[in-house]
């Protein structure tokens, strides 16, 4: 259902059934799918792919070309999946030569003034609380809900089922299934509660709290703790996730909390 203070590129893909609320503007090169919502005065740009079910409010822009003084006007896409809530006044950045697309998965909560700068990839079922700003190429993996007001520096890499305390300043990677909060961000424990809500036993939760007693509570270097881990705890999916994520940090994983 379009209104008629509406404007949809003619060449614009949009399915039937999709509502596209007054003052709302849809350019070439987009496509949006079945079910979807379009709030009042929403901007939609070229490139960008919109998946079915989505709920976008009132003020977003998706797919405005890159702020990045290396961007040359190459093509480049955002990739947004299913059942997604945007939130007033989200803006979601194309991506530049270096990815060639912003991604953010399905079942995602981005709350209001949120901004997703080019090349991130944003996982499946993660929540971006009010106002936290996402630098370019921030990959965020599955679950992560990160607290509001938070920023992330470029490159940074937010591991599955982790959560950040709201108004944290993210410089270093954050590896999976813990909490991290204080200034600078340090690990303040396993997100337990997360855990059993996704339901992950006890057991399971048991072997994350080992896991992490070796990186940061033991007095071991990063190097040292992976390799008494790999050589003393049996493989499991959730040791293998953690180990892969610190061997394959860029920016070194975030700090232990060491009290005053």
């Amino acid at each position: 259902m379009k209104q008629p203070l509406a404007y949809v590129h003619p060449d614009a893909k949009v399915a039937d059934n999709v509502v596209i609320e007054p003052f709302v503007s849809i350019d070439h090169d987009v496509v949006i799918g079945e079910g979807t919502r379009i709030g009042s005065g929403v901007t939609i740009l070229p490139g960008t792919r919109i998946g079915k079910n989505c709920n976008i409010f009132p003020g977003a822009v998706i797919g405005a070309v890159p702020q990045d003084l290396k961007f040359k006007g190459e093509y480049s896409t955002v990739e947004i999946g299913d059942n997604n809530v945007i939130r007033e006044y989200v803006t979601i950045n194309r991506g530049t030569s270096a990815k060639g697309k912003t991604v953010v998965g399905s079942n995602c909560l981005i709350m209001a003034y949120v901004h997703i700068a080019h090349d991130c990839i944003v996982g499946n079922n993660v929540i971006l609380v009010n106002s936290t700003q996402l630098a370019g190429e921030v990959c965020i993996d599955d679950w992560a809900i990160i607290g509001g007001m938070s920023a992330i520096h470029q490159f940074v890499r937010i591991g599955s089922h982790v959560m950040i305390s709201g108004g944290s300043l993210v410089r270093k990677d954050v590896p999976p299934f813990i909490k991290a909060g204080r200034e600078p961000l340090s690990y303040v424990g396993i997100n337990s509660i997360g855990l059993r809500r996704r339901q992950f036993n006890n057991e399971k939760i048991r072997e994350v709290q080992d896991i992490y007693r070796y990186i940061y509570q033991k007095g071991l270097n990063t190097g040292q703790a992976v390799e008494i881990i790999e050589a003393e705890m049996p493989a499991t999916p959730e040791r293998d996730e953690v180990l892969l994520f610190v061997k394959d940090s860029k920016r070194g994983i975030i700090r232990g909390y060491f009290p005053d």
